[in-house]
């Protein structure tokens, strides 16, 4: 009998690849939405790559709210917890992002635990396993947690670390058959389904409309979004994989490598991309008194650490493609579908 999968969070990047991913592997699936009207936008932007043949559903469900998540589990045999909140916070309120990370974590894993599901896989951040200041030099592993107490740690990362803590302290008082593993990307790259949600593609498209002006001097551990698909679906069945964390980043490279690739190799559509090195002391400057929404991302300026994935290879059999590649299909994909803008 096929498999009932759930995808949380349907309408997001990384999600409607996994719900395409999980139906061109013969598996039946169900997505949850915030709203009905988001369930048509998902079956389009899926139907570009596999259609769907009556095999995608939709639940109703909201990570801030109880209601709905235990129908939308209801004869669901595993479940991929896409869904989170990204970006900066809203307002500048940490809350805004902690919350509906932490708490909807755990809707989806009562729910789950509640209906008798296998396994659960939850997307957490490579960042929730990273030394509190990226410029400590040397390789982590999932060994490491990042201490989400650190005062200097912005809400991203805050987020992402005590979700996934809290997934795992709810797991350690549950004693039914539902198990859990987590998956943690770098920064996410490759083709779009949809112009509806960028994500992390933003970063490409304002490369490419020349709104980017410059490059910080910051590094990308860059992981496509195929790949981290095929190993959510590799955990999500893999025996081994039961009670594991798998970090799934991708080759390094500077914003600046990237910005040179796409001015280099895809003539016109890359006429516009700057190559110009902002310097850190700049970058700094301009966080402090005239573009807050870089505070964000100053820490990561000449970022030295690195993760290892090797766990995922050895346990999973898993290989993610060079670099190169993501960020060139990532930047054809926005061209052809006319999401570069001016």
């Amino acid at each position: 009998m096929t498999e009932l999968v759930l995808v949380t969070g349907g309408s997001g990047y990384i999600a409607g690849w996994c719900v395409a991913g999980l139906l061109e592997r013969g598996y039946d699936v169900r997505a949850t939405v915030r709203s009905p009207e988001k369930a048509r936008s998902v079956t389009e932007a899926v139907s570009g790559v596999v259609d769907p043949a009556g095999r995608l559903s939709f639940a109703v469900a909201d990570l801030t709210a109880d209601e709905g998540w235990d129908a939308a589990l209801k004869d669901v045999d595993r479940v991929l917890h896409v869904a989170s909140p990204l970006g900066m916070t809203a307002g500048g309120d940490p809350r805004s992002l902690i919350a509906p990370a932490r708490d909807g974590a755990l809707r989806v894993l009562r729910a789950a635990a509640s209906a008798g599901v296998k396994r659960v896989v939850m997307t957490s951040a490579a960042n929730a396993a990273s030394p509190s200041s990226y410029a400590t030099e040397g390789v982590t592993d999932e060994t490491l947690w990042t201490d989400p107490d650190d005062p200097t740690l912005i809400p991203y990362r805050r987020s992402k670390t005590l979700a996934e803590r809290a997934a795992w302290d709810f797991m350690a008082g549950h004693d039914g058959p539902t198990e859990l593993t987590t998956v943690l990307p770098g920064a996410v790259f490759g083709p779009v389904l949809t112009t509806e949600n960028l994500g992390s593609v933003g970063i490409v498209a304002r490369m490419l409309s020349g709104r980017m002006r410059g490059v910080p001097r910051i590094g990308l551990e860059i992981v496509d979004v195929r790949d981290l698909v095929d190993v959510h679906i590799r955990a999500m069945t893999s025996p081994q994989a039961g009670g594991q964390r798998f970090l799934a980043t991708g080759e390094f490279m500077w914003m600046a490598e990237m910005a040179h690739i796409l001015r280099d190799e895809l003539g016109e559509a890359g006429s516009r991309v700057s190559t110009r090195q902002i310097p850190d002391l700049a970058v700094r400057l301009l966080a402090r008194f005239k573009e807050p929404s870089l505070r964000e991302i100053t820490p990561s300026l000449g970022r030295r650490n690195r993760h290892s994935t090797e766990k995922a290879r050895r346990v999973l059999g898993w290989q993610p493609r060079p670099a190169r590649e993501t960020v060139l299909d990532c930047a054809a994909s926005l061209v052809e579908r006319d999401a570069v803008g001016a």
